[in-house]
């Protein structure tokens, strides 16, 4: 028989089998009904600890201060993770008693993993606020160290990473986690996806190794990798990191790029380490000095790098990490710290090391070879960006210091020619590579999509001026053209007088008002400037429009009073030198100078960080070399260039767009006003014949997407995924046939949650549809659709935003807080809107139950459910629809009331069904369920009970007044703060329950009741 549609429970039974018979893990049970569950099991780990030669008051001590780090209530989940991760890893002190020694016990055997007792229990019931059961949970020790949510092959992995992601909220389970490693999400045909605590469902990764085995289901396969007792084991030693209040695991390439590096180390080999742009270098760095200082105690460690940002991350996550790093000065300060057998882990910047004014650089050399600096222990010197040819020479004058350490240098772009003869003098062969293709493929870095535009072709004249208009205002309807000729006034006059600079400011706030990324608010953008003079003139230019106060100047100026003082001409006019002075001046005037920084590094913090956070209050940053390396900020989309640029610093510059962001960033977009890419055929290939192809494996051309070509691809791509989506709806495919595809039997509570991915995925694809759509609106024509294409496709569009409309009234669903729904408002009124402009009623966003209440049935109808043509069975089911999944969402506040409503519905339907009664009358009688449904009572509720948790509990208790106000009054009296989920404050509840009700069923009856009511 064949197992296409088996149920999740098939693909779980499975997975047990193979932890068990292949992994070697212990069977502890299925735990549903089991009390107590805990992400510390006590009698396993007493079990563990006892058998690895502990005392009992050892053991008493080692479980009371894990307990005490997991449990503790005034920190937050990150906070407490972090704290018993520490006692996992280092042990945890135990004194028995005042005068003997302090002992460590170790919780996990990390030198002999097979030691270690490996378990898993599967449906284990966690009772905090609301009641859950992850599927599976790995315990090494009887500690809960994974997590795994597992789905039918229909259901999206992403339905198993949001179930995680809200087990871990306050309101859920999040003091199960405290212990949790790995958080693992998987089904038979996606397979195996895996992150940290707090690891966003955008940022969980997959992992990948020996592909060419495709021999079972990928679910299987990479359990197997990463669950394997040895791998697991190291993965939690050696590549967990507390980094600023983020967790991280590694990614299969800095696993094995780690790996590869270890051996290096071991034979003491120097080499490169070549990981693309974005792909997580620094992660590398800090990973690998680690596991060195750890497992060398005499390895000593300098990291030299180009950025500040980066020297100041590197000592964070150390810090973080409760290692010390020193901060060198300068280049002599590092070589008399390496003299000397402490600290250990050094950083410095490359420019701080080195000697200027040397005339005869080789003889400097050979001098410094003949006396090299005496370095204490083995030193390891990691260089970051170390294909730059400028700071060649430093390597060479490190090397001369330092003949006897370990050069790793680690470079993010692919080594042109010329840099690899140096490079590879200095460090060695490559240890380990990663590059642009293969981090694409993988999903870690997203593609670069290049657009040239010339500026001054497009607006020299005012018949291209007009042409121009039409072109980029294609997709939009006459009325928003002509809202937006207003807006600009006579944009002909306008842009046919400005000067280059200011037509590339225009060019910019057009895309920032019809580019999907930069009109919702998601993403923002990087100006690269050819000079500081330039930037300054950009920056005043932008001041003057809508951009104000939301650009900032991100340059290496700081102005100084002596930048001036020979610049006065007397002629009214600033020179270049003063404009840009005050320019800074008039930019930092209210800005207050934090302690240890300049107002310019104080100003510049706060325009990255606002970059970086909130793309809606910085929308654009205007540079000139700041920021074009080692600067990551997701919502970055677009990377305008106005500045000649070329080889490493022009890739580097690019790759500060292609950061992962949200299901609504797709691509990178270069906007190139230079014409720095020449096209060959159909892709751009940066610097091919330059590019060094020695280190073997993917190739190392970075491929820049032709917008229009990889646009059009997109559009067609999304019409035909939402297309096949809807292939599966009985004909005739009206309105009724799609409500019953994607929501099912109104009779049946089970129908609406059971089609919730139909649901998930008709809006997702929706709303990919139009944001392709709406990147190319302008372009049709230029990228291939003839006038049948275009006016086909905004019909097709139309169509569907019609179906997704239809369906989120018919299942009750608002989508407003969807990450994917951000920008759809926006791109529907931009795009495909074609009537005339209309007000607004006050009632439009409500909900339908609402409206109901609020206008009458026949109002609301008109309202919301206007595009349902007058088919009444349609009509009928949304409604339905509507106070089923109302009844369903509130029934435990108030399970008697919400069961008689629920029973009410199931009569008039079945009235309708069998016509028993007119339409007009189903009308009444079904109006009158909602109004009840939605004010949650009825009509006939005391006055007294003026709160829902009053009425729930009369509801409840057989509509006996007087002993509802008695248990309300009784709660509030005794409830202490934050009771939710902690045990021993329930029981005080309890407890004052049973002093009024005098039977136990019954209090745990009305305490679920109590506890689903926000109030008490």
């Amino acid at each position: 028989m064949t197992d296409i549609g088996k149920p999740e429970r098939a693909t779980q039974k499975r997975v047990i089998t193979l932890f068990r018979e292949e992994l070697g893990y212990r069977y502890l049970g299925d735990w549903t009904d089991r009390d107590g569950n805990s992400n510390i099991e006590e009698g396993l780990l007493s079990a563990y600890l006892n058998k690895s030669g502990y005392n009992p008051a050892q053991i008493s001590i080692a479980l009371h201060k894990l307990r005490t780090e997991a449990d503790n209530h005034s920190r937050n989940l990150y906070n407490n993770n972090q704290a018993v991760y520490k006692l996992l890893r280092y042990g945890v002190p135990v004194k028995t008693e005042a005068g003997k020694t302090t002992e460590t016990a170790h919780l996990i055997n990390w030198t002999e993993p097979h030691k270690n007792d490996f378990a898993i229990a599967e449906e284990v019931t966690l009772n905090g606020n609301h009641e859950r059961r992850p599927d599976i949970v790995l315990y090494v020790n009887g500690i809960a160290i994974g997590v795994l949510e597992l789905k039918n092959s229909r259901v999206s992995i992403g339905d198993g990473i949001r179930q995680n992601l809200s087990n871990q909220q306050p309101e859920f389970n999040a003091w199960f986690f405290s212990t949790v490693q790995f958080v693992f999400a998987g089904n038979d045909s996606e397979g195996l996806q895996y992150g940290a605590i707090g690891t966003p469902e955008k940022y969980f990764l997959k992992w990948k190794e020996d592909e060419e085995n495709n021999s079972r289901y990928k679910l299987d396969k990479y359990l197997l990798k990463l669950c394997e007792k040895h791998r697991l084991v190291e993965l939690m030693h050696d590549f967990v990191l507390f980094d600023g209040g983020v967790k991280k695991l590694p990614r299969v390439h800095q696993y094995f790029g780690i790996k590869a590096a270890q051996g290096h180390v071991h034979r003491h080999h120097g080499g490169i380490i070549w990981h693309t742009q974005g792909s997580g270098k620094s992660i590398v760095m800090v990973l690998l000095a680690k596991w060195v200082l750890e497992n060398n105690p005499h390895a000593r460690v300098a990291i030299i790098t180009d950025r500040d940002e980066l020297d100041k991350q590197i000592e964070r996550v150390f810090n973080e990490a409760g290692e010390a790093i020193k901060r060198t000065h300068s280049g002599r300060d590092l070589m008399s710290q390496l003299g000397q057998a402490t600290p250990r882990l050094l950083c410095s910047l490359v420019h701080k090391f080195g000697r200027k004014d040397v005339d005869d650089f080789d003889a400097f050399i050979k001098e410094l070879e003949s006396q090299p600096s005496p370095a204490v222990g083995e030193v390891f010197v990691f260089v970051d960006e170390c294909h730059h040819t400028q700071s060649g020479k430093l390597h060479r004058v490190m090397k001369a210091m330092l003949p006897n350490a370990v050069f790793i240098g680690f470079t993010g772009t692919p080594l042109l020619k010329k840099d690899k003869a140096t490079s590879l003098e200095v460090f060695g062969g490559y240890i380990h590579t990663y590059k642009f293709g293969e981090a694409v493929e993988d999903g870690v870095v997203l593609d670069l999509v290049y657009e040239a535009r010339d500026i001054d072709q497009k607006l020299g004249s005012v018949d291209k001026i007009d042409a121009w208009f039409e072109a980029k205002t294609k997709g939009l309807n006459d009325w928003q053209k002509d809202e937006l000729k207003k807006q600009w006034g006579t944009m002909q006059k306008v842009l046919s007088s400005k000067s280059r600079m200011e037509r590339v400011v225009e060019d910019i706030i057009f895309d920032f008002s019809v580019k999907p990324r930069l009109s919702s608010e998601r993403g923002n953008a990087i100006l690269v400037a050819s000079s500081i003079y330039e930037a300054c003139k950009y920056l005043a230019l932008f001041q003057k429009t809508l951009f104000k106060g939301k650009c900032a100047l991100i340059t290496s100026y700081n102005p100084q009073a002596q930048d001036v003082t020979k610049e006065e001409t007397g002629a009214n006019t600033d020179t270049d030198k003063q404009f840009i002075y005050n320019t800074y001046t008039e930019l930092l005037k209210d800005i207050q100078a934090k302690s240890g920084m300049t107002k310019t590094e104080t100003y510049e913090e706060w325009a990255k960080a606002l970059f970086t956070k909130e793309p809606a209050n910085m929308k654009l940053l205007v540079v000139v070399d700041k920021l074009l390396t080692g600067f990551d900020a997701p919502p970055c989309t677009y990377l305008y260039i106005d500045k000649s640029m070329q080889d490493h610093g022009l890739f580097q510059a690019i790759c500060r767009t292609n950061r992962l962001d949200g299901e609504d960033k797709d691509f990178g977009y270069i906007v190139d006003y230079k014409d720095l890419f020449k096209k060959v055929e159909n892709a751009i290939s940066v610097y091919t014949s330059e590019l060094d192809r020695s280190a073997g494996g993917a190739d190392p051309d970075v491929l820049i997407q032709d917008r229009l070509k990889k646009g059009k691809e997109r559009l067609d791509q999304a019409l035909e995924a939402i297309a096949l989506l809807c292939e599966p709806v009985e004909p005739p495919k009206g309105e009724l046939e799609h409500i019953h595809y994607f929501c099912g039997n109104t009779e049946i509570a089970a129908d609406l949650e059971e089609r919730e991915p139909q649901r998930t995925a008709l809006y997702k694809a929706t709303a990919a549809l139009v944001r392709a759509y709406a990147n190319m609106a302008d372009e049709m024509e230029p990228a291939g659709y003839d006038s049948a294409d275009i006016a086909r496709i905004k019909r097709q569009i139309e169509h569907y935003l019609a179906i997704r409309e239809i369906i989120r009234k018919a299942s009750g669903e608002t989508l407003d807080l969807k990450a994917y729904e951000a920008d759809m408002r926006h791109l529907i009124d931009t795009y495909i809107q074609a009537d005339e402009p209309r007000k607004i009623s006050p009632f439009d966003d409500l909900p339908l139950l609402e409206l109901i209440v609020k206008t009458g049935i026949a109002e609301a109808i008109n309202k919301q459910l206007g595009g349902l043509k007058g088919n009444k069975n349609a009509i009928a089911e949304t409604i339905e629809n509507n106070v089923r999944r109302k009844i369903i969402k509130e029934h435990l506040n108030d399970p008697a009331f919400f069961e008689k409503m629920s029973a009410l519905l199931d009569e008039i339907i079945a009235a309708r069904k069998a016509k028993a009664i007119e339409y007009e009358d189903y009308l009444k009688r079904i109006a009158d369920v909602a109004k009840k449904v939605e004010a949650g009572k009825s009509e006939d509720t005391p006055e007294k009970l003026d709160t829902p948790g009053k009425r729930a509990l009369y509801n409840n208790l057989d509509k006996n007044e007087k002993l509802t106000l008695k248990i309300d009054e009784t709660i509030k009296q005794v409830r202490p703060d934050g009771w939710r989920g902690v045990q021993a404050r329930e029981q005080i509840i309890k407890a004052a329950l049973y002093g009024v009700l005098q039977d136990i069923a019954e209090v745990e009856r009305i305490f679920l009741i109590i506890k689903a009511q926000l109030e008490y």
